[in-house]
């Protein structure tokens, strides 16, 4: 026995030794060094078809390579004057020419078009075609199939989708000006809606409310489901998580990002603040890993969209109408790929949508919907345009008792200045400790400045800087619509300013200098809140001609603006 045992305590031994050797020397060849040098990756690089075009258009290029930190391999760079006009990525072992970019796409990488960067698995033909078919199939009137609203769902899957789809393949140069067109007629349409509000222009889903409700609990399942199993999250995100943690940890937050996410500070303090409770139930390890904290936000900022279009819904109709336009509500949202694009990119844009929606459903009462107002405009600041529109709601109406018995001057006073006092407070505690540290200068510096000075491919201004001068134009133009919809048109209900600040803010995106496929979720619950819940009485007859219950509240028109 003791024989056995000795021989059983060698056999564990040599086994350990040999371990121990093998799995060292497998974690060494792992981190070997490139079989491919600096110099060699830099001559291979010279032989790439673009790099040869720009040495000879400028024989004084300076090539410079290094490791990228996330594959390893060389990244070769073609410069000249410091800017970089060719990089070009080398297999550190194979010595192969991965990669070569020019143009945008050297030091843009969203540009190149990298498979699942944006959104991952959302993006591939088998979710991305169905998603599209079940958002224009579930609100289509089958009755009445030529409806112009029906031709918005068409605009909004298909048009931003043509160019989507280019952008998809790293052809910016014909994805960016393919999202002009769709963002035009949406303008055109929610002006139409705002101003005119004429027959036939909106939405009336021949599907059942049930079927569509039961679709919309799935969506929203899998939507979740694929956000925990296969999203990634981007900058914007990681910026979210970031600056959360800052705030927690009693640190400065703007001009004190890592090197990693050395922008994610461009935002305003309310788009870091909305992550701490996420932050401190996930804690950031430091490092741009999966992010949980991440995921966890997205998801509630989709569900929170989501009860606040259901709310809205319910208050603009009476019982089970306003349950039903409810749940068509939630479900437009829940079916759109443009909202589960945001949700799979764990963006902090639908925190905006969520706060957007939150205001236009406080649009009754004063100072709430300022206290909204000024969460949404300094989480990014795309909402500040719509201040005139909301802080002027009813003191316009000829019929509320305002107007009735007051002069102009004080119809205005009456909510303007409470909704101007409730906005300015709020943001004055928001950035109250940003002014205490690192102070107002860099947050201006590091938010509107940044972006108001950075140039980027991902809009026509960009591509093309000969036209600054239509880009001007149009800026004029959008200012000028933000305060005509201050004053007009004189009567206006939720529907009316549910369509005019979509009109605002696709104006607003029309003359920004970086434009993505993100920011169709601000201006998209606004939209369908429009669409789905703007009927006029000439417009409540079934094909037979027979009348049907009225959508819209019955109550005679005029905003409740003194509830708050």
């Amino acid at each position: 026995m003791d024989l056995r045992l000795a021989r059983a305590l060698k056999l564990a031994a040599a086994l350990a030794l040999t371990t121990a050797l093998v799995l060292p020397a497998s974690a060494a060849a792992a981190e070997t060094a490139p079989t491919v040098s600096q110099t060699r990756a830099i001559a291979i690089a010279k032989r790439d078809p673009n790099a040869i075009a720009a040495l000879r258009a400028h024989p004084n290029l300076e090539p410079s390579a290094s490791r990228s930190e996330s594959t390893g391999d060389w990244e070769v760079g073609f410069f000249a004057g410091g800017k970089e006009l060719v990089q070009v990525v080398v297999d550190p072992v194979s010595g192969d020419i991965v990669e070569s970019w020019t143009g945008y796409q050297v030091a843009w990488r969203m540009a190149r078009g990298y498979p699942g960067a944006f959104g991952r698995a959302i993006n591939a033909p088998y979710v991305w075609i169905p998603l599209c078919a079940i958002f224009v199939l579930g609100l289509l009137d089958w009755r009445r199939p030529f409806r112009l609203a029906h031709l918005d769902l068409l605009v909004i899957v298909a048009g931003f989708g043509l160019s989507h789809f280019f952008f998809n393949r790293g052809d910016i140069g014909v994805s960016v000006p393919l999202a002009y067109p769709p963002l035009l007629y949406l303008l055109g349409r929610a002006l139409w809606m705002g101003f005119r509000r004429g027959r036939g222009g909106w939405l009336r889903p021949s599907a059942p409310v049930a079927v569509l409700a039961v679709l919309a609990v799935a969506l929203v399942g899998g939507r979740i489901a694929l956000n925990l199993t296969d999203s990634n999250v981007i900058d914007v995100g990681y910026s979210g998580v970031i600056g959360a943690d800052r705030i927690a940890d009693g640190t400065t937050l703007y001009g004190n990002f890592p090197s990693d996410d050395a922008s994610g500070d461009t935002y305003g303090p309310v788009a870091y603040y909305a992550y701490i409770p996420f932050e401190q139930a996930f804690p950031w390890s430091g490092t741009w890993d999966d992010l949980p904290a991440a995921h966890a936000a997205s998801i509630f900022f989709d569900l929170g969209t989501l009860v606040g279009l259901f709310l809205i819904g319910r208050r603009l109709r009476r019982g089970r109408d306003g349950t039903s336009l409810g749940i068509l509500l939630c479900f437009a949202w829940a079916a759109c790929p443009y909202t589960a694009f945001a949700l799979e990119s764990n963006t902090n844009d639908e925190l905006v949508s969520m706060l957007l929606v939150a205001t236009l459903l406080l649009l009754p009462a004063v100072t709430e919907r300022g206290i909204a107002l000024a969460l949404a405009s300094l989480t990014k600041f795309a909402p500040l345009p719509l201040f005139p529109l909301f802080a002027t709601y009813g003191a316009t109406d000829p019929g509320t008792d305002v107007s009735a018995t007051s002069g102009p001057v004080a119809r205005y006073a009456r909510v303007v200045v409470p909704f101007t006092i409730a906005f300015a407070v709020t943001a004055a505690i928001v950035l109250f400790q940003t002014a205490l540290d690192p102070g107002l200068s860099t947050f201006w510096h590091r938010t509107i400045g940044e972006q108001g000075g950075r140039d980027s491919p991902f809009s026509i201004w960009g591509q093309a800087p000969s036209l600054g001068w239509l880009q001007a134009a149009v800026k004029v133009g959008v200012v000028a619509l933000a305060l005509l919809v201050a004053f007009r048109p004189r009567q206006r209900d939720t529907v009316t300013v549910a369509a005019l600040g979509a009109a605002v803010l696709i104006g607003l995106q029309l003359t920004v200098d970086h434009w993505f496929y993100l920011y169709i979720t601000w201006f998209l619950p606004f939209l369908l809140v429009a669409l789905l819940a703007g009927r006029r009485d000439d417009d409540l007859l079934d094909p037979t001609g027979q009348a049907v219950v009225p959508d819209l509240d019955e109550r005679p028109h005029h905003p409740d603006v003194l509830l708050g």
